[in-house]
């Protein structure tokens, strides 16, 4: 088993603090992070948590999560704590605004009309949350099956909308709050202020997190977790490993050392420019492992993309373990595991939550694993952890680069990974990548990349009939990646790319453009 699990980041009790109590929501990470971006830090607390360990954190301000489940169900999910008895301002999304009104003595029901998606509310009374009056409108953003049709003694309906007679609900003198709706989501107008006006005007935290001073908290608790014992990093050359490689060794030095596996799944060039950054340019002690035989061997009939990341999550302990006993006395394996990479990852641990798919960092160790995990960005997303990156030192090339999933291009290549189709979408993807960078659509779009389809469609080129693979684009746009729009770029630029990996990537005979947003459909096509 995994002898222990360190990492995260943690407030002084100095500071001011928001509690979210996690119901499962996909959600609930997002409601952190905005949390965050108010300049207060926030920390997620599964619905499990007792009262002593709420108590320790000393929150000014509780925030419940939505969920999957249905209150109205005998086995819904049920803080293991008196929420009331913490005595802060509450506030509840979705699950748990119903929640709150069953509870406190309110009656909750299936709705007739589920509401999924934008949804209009009315203003009915003032409240503190609002910034407009009654009468007022709001565009939110709706995910739910279960509404509020009788409010708790001491509550005030203060919003309707055309699914829910309750839309938000109110107690002022006790500072409990319930939104039907999702503020934390962009879609959401004025979503952020309802957010900072509970945090900040009801809860009455200061904004007192700032992200620079992650790193001597980090540098701090890194040196007290590892001692003087050896650590072992998995560097993929994206931003997470890199700044977390980067974290480290500025804490520990020589201590840690830092394996590239380059396991055929990569990006075209990816081995020499980690080289030249991390080694070269930051004189850390790197081993390149060459392995790509290794990994296409095993991942041979394998079309699932969750087994696939099974294999590969297996194979890079492996290589890890043996590099570690090779090395000498290493204990330590360290991650650049963040926020987002948790949230899809139930099978981690998160209470009530519903699996959307595992992610190689946190649910994919095998129990066999002897290494402790050492993970110092697995309390930040993705901006935080770039800004640390900039303090670092570490440059544009790498921070800005686009997401980049832990098990490579074997889960961009749908169905089986063979040598030929991984050839044919590194390249393909290259010149995706290039001409969005030519074009100066690079940094507008949030991610970017080509799937490799496992079909085959006839192309004509001079004056032959020919059979070559379809590659699909993607691109889209977002600044949280819980939700996500198609990036509409423009068909003059999305026909020149097509031109140019038919003309250029031989085995390729069409391209065509993803249109899809999330939800439905996931950012990445596994």
């Amino acid at each position: 088993m995994v002898a222990a699990r360190a990492g995260g980041m943690h407030a002084s009790q100095q500071q001011h603090k928001v509690a979210i109590i996690d119901f499962g929501s996909q959600y609930t990470q997002l409601i952190a992070r905005r949390v965050r971006e108010l300049g207060v830090y926030s920390e997620i607390f599964p619905y499990t948590a007792d009262a002593g360990t709420l108590r320790d954190f000393s929150a000014r301000c509780v925030i419940l999560s939505g969920g999957p489940e249905s209150v109205t169900e005998d086995e819904a999910p049920q803080p293991a704590c008196d929420i009331a008895a913490l005595k802060t301002p509450v506030l509840g999304i979705c699950y748990g605004m119903q929640w709150m009104a069953s509870r406190f003595g309110g009656e909750v029901e299936a709705a007739g009309h589920r509401e999924f998606g934008h949804a209009d509310i009315e203003i009915t009374a003032p409240t503190r949350l609002f910034d407009a009056g009654a009468g007022g409108r709001l565009q939110t953003w709706m995910s739910h099956g279960d509404r509020v049709v009788a409010l708790p003694p001491g509550f005030s309906g203060v919003a309707r909308s055309r699914g829910s007679p309750i839309a938000a609900m109110a107690d002022e003198q006790r500072g409990f709050y319930g939104l039907q709706f999702h503020p934390e989501v962009t879609h959401t107008a004025n979503g952020r202020e309802i957010l900072r006006r509970f945090v900040c005007d009801i809860g009455g935290c200061l904004p007192q997190w700032r992200p620079g001073g992650i790193i001597e908290d980090s540098i701090r608790d890194i040196r007290e977790q590892v001692g003087d014992e050896q650590v072992v990093l998995g560097l993929s050359g994206g931003v997470d490993s890199s700044v977390a490689a980067l974290l480290i060794h500025r804490a520990i030095g020589d201590q840690l050392h830092c394996v590239f596996v380059d396991n055929g799944l990569l990006r075209l060039g990816e081995r020499e420019q980690v080289h030249d950054t991390f080694a070269r340019h930051f004189g850390m002690d790197l081993h390149t492992l060459p392995a790509a035989g290794i990994f296409l061997k095993a991942l041979e009939g394998v079309v699932d993309p969750e087994q696939k990341r099974r294999v590969i999550g297996g194979l890079f302990v492996d290589m890890f373990e043996e590099k570690a006993r090779s090395l000498g006395d290493v204990r330590w394996l360290a991650q650049g595991t963040i926020y987002p990479d948790v949230i899809e990852s139930a099978s981690a641990g998160r209470e009530g939550a519903r699996l959307i798919k595992s992610h190689h960092n946190v649910g994919g160790l095998p129990d066999k694993m002897k290494l402790k995990l050492l993970e110092p960005l697995a309390g930040l997303f993705k901006d935080e952890v770039r800004k640390i990156g900039a303090e670092l030192g570490l440059g544009r090339e790498v921070l800005d680069r686009h997401p980049f999933p832990g098990p490579g291009l074997a889960v961009r290549v749908i169905g089986e990974v063979r040598g030929e189709a991984l050839d044919l979408l590194r390249r393909a993807d290259f010149i995706f990548i290039e001409e969005l960078k030519n074009g100066g659509f690079y940094d507008r779009v949030a991610q970017a990349f080509a799937v490799m389809l496992p079909v085959k469609s006839v192309s004509v080129m001079g004056d032959g009939r020919h059979y070559g693979f379809v590659v699909v684009l993607r691109a889209v746009e977002t600044d949280d990646f819980m939700t996500a729009r198609y990036a509409r770029l423009p068909p003059d630029f999305i026909e020149g790319v097509s031109r140019r990996i038919v003309n250029e990537v031989p085995g390729i005979s069409r391209v065509c453009y993803d249109v899809s947003s999330k939800p439905p459909a996931t950012i990445e096509w596994e």
